[in-house]
């Protein structure tokens, strides 16, 4: 450790400074503090509902939704087969993904309260209280030996509040599905916990627990791996031991790891398979002469160190936040780009700075190391993981960024500056905080979430795509016809904005359809539908809307425009989609009888009645018909089958003058 903190001066000065946690009233309550603000920080997300991928893992997924039953398929599939339900679509991004232990929670949550968004976001809340508590037992532990019990109970006091209150945390506690990062971190930090306890206590069940804990964090989410070479690294430095009869026996983490590593395996195969081509998949393509190709080495690696710039941003300056990082969130830089110079100077040095850090086994190496190798999994660095960057990819990481910080206040500290330095520290905490809580309110429901962060990712085509698709199902539900149709216009405003930015976007093509369906152009609904089915002539939702919009517009132009050549023009395309559709056959029905063609209008008809046999209307339309060709007999043979079933279907169709 460094020699300064381990003085005799600056223990004095830690022990005066902080003396008032020596202090009974305090000492007992200490511990719970940290999950205490966990707890008062989030309680303004309990009214919320779900929102964002909570639709995969919750409220669309087919096991999540069966209760009890569905959890053997949580089990044996990747976890997003059940939202996609079909093979395939499940490892859209590079590698698959099997975190079954969250989604498993969610199932049981369903199975006992129903589908109820409080009691997902009161569990939150309630882990996260939990991680508060338990952040503050690890690190007073990992410190206990290497400086006075006062200093190690104030530094993992100031970190575990610090952490607990930092803004860049609003994802994982205030969005249900990022319980799988508070988890995966509890699961993780109790492992680390029980591995020192076996240290500590030299008793052989600490050791089984910590590996029984290390597992449930990999089923979690698989970037609990990466303990693997934290928690010998705390060894190494806070006890100063890593010799190997040690690490040999802390066997049940790697048992642990390599039972997790065979059931992934097993399931979703040994390999990554090869990346997306898609760009909302894989960061890291380009469109060029009209097809994704993938980034040139200069393109890919000064995209990464921007990204890895960023995240250093967030953590010093965690505003504006957004859920959002999807391309082009993040544009495309070079290895020649100004940031990505600056960035790989910092990251040289934050080496630099780890390698010495730990071989002369320094506490600011140690939680160095920590967070570079907390991030690694999902840096982008080793395989694409499907977006450039993500504020809960540093829920893990923020821990060891918070740890230097707090020591570099402990660096500085004297009585002098004592008073000073608490000061300060409790400041930090009550910003973060603060933005903590005007944050929280943005997660509400998608809606809330899509039209707040869009003003910040102006340039992700994803978001800019849901925003849309948002605002397209707010305003199908307003009654008033005016400020329906602006909210329409506006959700094309977004749509069309995602195709300039991904300009083979399949499903912004479709919403822009719908969008011009609901306003009545239908004209322009068809011609984005059919741009869809270019990008994708298998796209199943873009044919089943086309044929929607060309049957819809045949209502309108023959019901409102009294056009009836249009109205047979749309109907006789929507039939050529699909030949059995029930109601353009009835409304060809119709259109043929009013402009004259009555046995057209009879095998319409007769078409539509093989659909649905017992349509009584339907009857009385065939009648109709044989009536106005001049087959009275038919048309009292009709009536009366519709008679038969619907006795008051005649008068309720107001049929009068026209032979039974």
């Amino acid at each position: 450790m460094d020699k300064k903190p381990s003085s005799k001066k600056s223990k004095t000065a830690l022990k005066e400074v902080f003396k008032w946690m020596n202090d009974a009233k305090w000492v007992r309550w200490i511990p719970f503090i940290p999950g205490l603000v966990g707890v008062l920080l989030y309680v303004n997300t309990l009214g919320h509902q779900y929102a964002l991928d909570d639709a995969i893992v919750i409220t669309e997924n087919m096991f999540t939704t069966d209760g009890f039953k569905g959890v053997p398929g949580l089990l044996k599939y990747d976890t997003f087969y059940g939202f996609f339900k079909e093979e395939g679509k499940a490892q859209l991004v590079a590698g698959g993904r099997y975190r079954p232990l969250t989604p498993v929670m969610f199932a049981l949550e369903n199975a006992l309260f129903g589908d109820n968004p409080f009691f997902g976001h009161l569990i939150n809340i309630l882990l996260y209280g939990l991680l508060g508590i338990l952040t503050f037992h690890l690190l007073r532990k990992l410190l206990n030996g290497t400086m006075s019990p006062t200093a190690s109970t104030a530094m993992a006091f100031f970190g575990a509040l610090i952490f607990i209150a930092h803004p860049l945390h609003t994802e994982a506690v205030a969005n249900i599905k990022g319980r799988d990062e508070i988890v995966t971190l509890l699961a993780c930090l109790g492992a680390w916990w029980a591995v020192l306890q076996y240290y500590d206590r030299k008793q052989t069940g600490w050791i089984w627990l910590a590996g029984i804990a290390l597992f449930a964090g990999l089923m979690a989410k698989e970037h609990a791996i990466t303990f693997l070479a934290v928690i010998p690294a705390s060894l190494w430095v806070f006890r100063k031991d890593l010799s190997p009869g040690r690490y040999l026996q802390m066997w049940p983490l790697i048992l642990a790891t390599g039972l997790f590593l065979a059931i992934r395996g097993q399931i979703l195969g040994w390999g990554l398979g090869e990346p997306s081509m898609e760009m909302l998949n894989n960061p890291f393509v380009k469109l060029q002469d009209g097809r994704y190709v993938a980034f040139s080495f200069s393109e890919r690696w000064g995209t990464i160190f921007y990204t890895l710039l960023q995240y250093i941003k967030l953590l010093i300056w965690p505003w504006p936040l957004t859920h959002d990082y999807y391309p082009r969130h993040i544009g495309i830089h070079t290895l020649s780009s100004i940031w990505s110079v600056v960035s790989i100077l910092i990251h040289v040095v934050i080496g630099a700075a780890v390698i010495k850090g730990m071989s002369q086994r320094t506490f600011w190496g140690f939680w160095g190391l920590y967070y570079i190798a907390t991030l690694s999994i999902m840096s982008n660095i080793f395989f694409p993981v499907g977006t450039n960057m993500s504020e809960r990819f540093l829920f893990m990481p923020s821990l060891g960024f918070v740890m230097i910080l707090v020591w570099g206040a402990f660096k500085v500290l004297t009585p002098e500056r004592g008073r000073l330095i608490q000061l300060g520290l409790v400041l930090l905490i009550g910003i973060g905080a603060l933005l903590t809580v005007i944050r929280n309110p943005v997660w509400k429901d998608n809606y809330t979430l899509f039209t707040t962060d869009v003003n910040t990712s102006v340039n992700s085509a994803k978001l800019q795509n849901a925003c849309g698709g948002e605002l397209i199902a707010r305003a199908i539900k307003m009654e008033d016809e005016g400020l329906r149709n602006q909210m329409l216009e506006k959700a094309v405003i977004h749509l069309k904005k995602a195709l300039e930015i991904h300009p083979v976007y399949k499903n912004a093509c479709l919403l822009l359809g719908n969008a011009h369906n609901y306003l009545m152009k239908f004209d322009d609904a068809v011609q984005w539908y059919e741009r869809a089915l270019q990008f994708d002539p298998n796209y199943a939702e873009a044919t089943n809307n086309l044929q929607i919009t060309l049957r819809d517009a045949g209502r309108y132009h023959g019901e409102k425009m009294g056009d009836l050549p249009k109205a047979m023009q749309y109907l006789k395309q929507a039939e050529r989609i699909k030949p059995g559709d029930f109601e353009t056959l009835r409304l060809l029905g119709i259109a043929n009888g009013i402009s004259g063609s009555h046995q057209e209008a009879i095998r319409y008809f007769e078409s539509a009645l093989s659909v649905q046999p017992d349509n009584a209307e339907l009857m009385v339309y065939i009648g109709n018909a044989y009536f106005h060709a001049g087959k009275p007999e038919e048309t009292a043979r009709w009536h009366a089958k519709a008679k038969a079933i619907d006795p008051e279907v005649l008068t309720r169709l107001g049929v009068t003058g026209v032979a039974e």
